[in-house]
């Protein structure tokens, strides 16, 4: 108990911190206020105080942070000011080496953009989606199925990411045995090097990707030599905006792909069960009206924000709210911050199953680079819910979780579980 009060004590002295710090001295992008779920009350006096704020010094070098809701919409949307190209950095605050940048859709702007997200759009529309459906209600019946009754486990991995790794590799018609690589190589391309971390250099990191490109090279070989088919990989093997790809754009793309599918489904999965059992009052209304899941399921994604901004790069001089911001400017729009916006969502720090407007978030991003697998995330999200409350009464959450050390990735890395009924 003594740990528990002491630690909690030191939660709450960073916490304070953000109410006595000056504005100038504010690093919103520390991936430390996250891994310690610190990180609120900073956005909320940014919000207040800064909404448009230039940190001139951080581990990612000087960049903007734009803090509300509205605000995020329209630098999403000027795309003739604010760049995602990856040859000026590309979407996320770290910078990546010149040499080493790869571009995918994502960090393309229109024309560009558009050719290459179309090349795999097919794979998220209505049709397709409920073909995938049944398989899905079957390999989450049979995750949960398996999983112990009365002693503790770890969510994460024997739910959120074995069943998230599952749906790459049907995506990606990937090989079964080898799933697993998915997910390395996903939480690799957006880990931060360190001794502490999944790697420790950035040639380790790149080593693994050298690893990933040369796995689906393979497999892209044999795709070409194939009638097209209906896996992400054969759609940009056979697409013509894709199929003469360099090799950089294709691991991009990739990683994008892979990141994609894995992030967002994977940390709302972990961060549902985490939620409900911050909130007993909803999972109680969830367990007795199961239909309220339309609505929960944007609501925990808005709650969880899995990715927690995007990056953008001004392509010239700007005047934004006041502010003026110069041409090669790194510009963070945080997405975690808009969905706590109160000028956009009603009470947005309350969790509300049965909100009037859930979708009202940002989690998926806005415009041309919404992200195209959002309705697929969603079905996963409500199948496996669905499958959960036919089983389950309740399932407890026995400790803390360990939170990712990313200002990027906003996740859970672990979350102790016992099924007790």
């Amino acid at each position: 108990m003594h740990g528990t009060i002491e630690s909690t004590a030191k939660l709450d002295a960073l916490r304070e911190r953000a109410t006595s710090l000056p504005l100038e001295q504010f690093d919103p992008g520390d991936p430390e206020l996250f891994r310690t779920d610190t990180f609120w009350p900073y956005f909320d006096r940014l919000r207040r105080e800064d909404p448009v704020h230039y940190c001139k010094d951080s581990m990612f070098g000087p960049y903007w942070s734009v803090t509300r809701y509205n605000d995020i919409m329209e630098i999403e949307t000027n795309h003739s000011v604010f760049s995602s190209a990856s040859a000026l950095g590309g979407i996320t605050i770290r910078d990546i080496d010149p040499d080493l940048r790869r571009e995918s859709f994502i960090s393309m702007d229109p024309p560009r953009h558009a050719a290459q997200r179309k090349t795999v759009a097919p794979m998220f529309t209505p049709t397709h989606l409920d073909n995938l459906a049944l398989s899905i209600r079957t390999r989450s019946a049979e995750c949960l199925d398996n999983l112990p009754r009365g002693e503790v486990f770890d969510w994460v991995d024997r739910v959120s990411i074995e069943l998230t790794t599952q749906m790459l590799a049907v995506l990606f018609d990937f090989p079964w045995e080898d799933r697993r690589k998915l997910t390395r190589w996903s939480d690799v391309a957006t880990t931060i090097p360190g001794p502490d971390g999944l790697v420790a250099t950035e040639d380790e990191r790149q080593a693994e990707l050298t690893e990933c490109a040369g796995y689906f090279a393979r497999l892209w070989k044999e795709r070409i030599e194939q009638p097209p088919k209906s896996d992400l990989l054969s759609m940009m093997a056979h697409g013509a905006a894709t199929r003469d790809m360099d090799a950089k754009n294709f691991l991009g793309n990739l990683v994008l792909l892979i990141v994609g599918g894995n992030d967002t489904t994977r940390n709302t999965m972990s961060g549902s069960i985490y939620a409900l059992s911050q909130h007993p009052e909803q999972y109680r209304k969830l367990r007795e009206n199961p239909d309220l899941l339309d609505s929960f399921v944007p609501e925990v994604i808005r709650w969880q924000t899995p990715l927690a901004h995007m990056r953008r790069t001004a392509l010239s001089d700007f005047e934004f709210r006041g502010k003026q911001i110069k041409k090669g400017d790194k510009v963070v729009m945080w997405y975690v911050s808009g969905n706590r916006d109160e000028e956009a969502i009603e009470k947005p720090y309350d969790f509300i199953i049965d909100r009037a407007r859930p979708r009202t978030h940002l989690s998926f991003g806005f415009g041309i680079h919404r992200c195209v697998g959002l309705r697929l995330a969603e079905l996963q999200l409500k199948i496996i819910w669905e499958e959960i409350l036919k089983r389950f009464d309740h399932i407890d959450v026995v400790g803390e979780p360990k939170r990712v050390y990313s200002s990027f990735v906003k996740g859970l890395e672990t979350l102790p579980v016992k099924i007790t009924a």
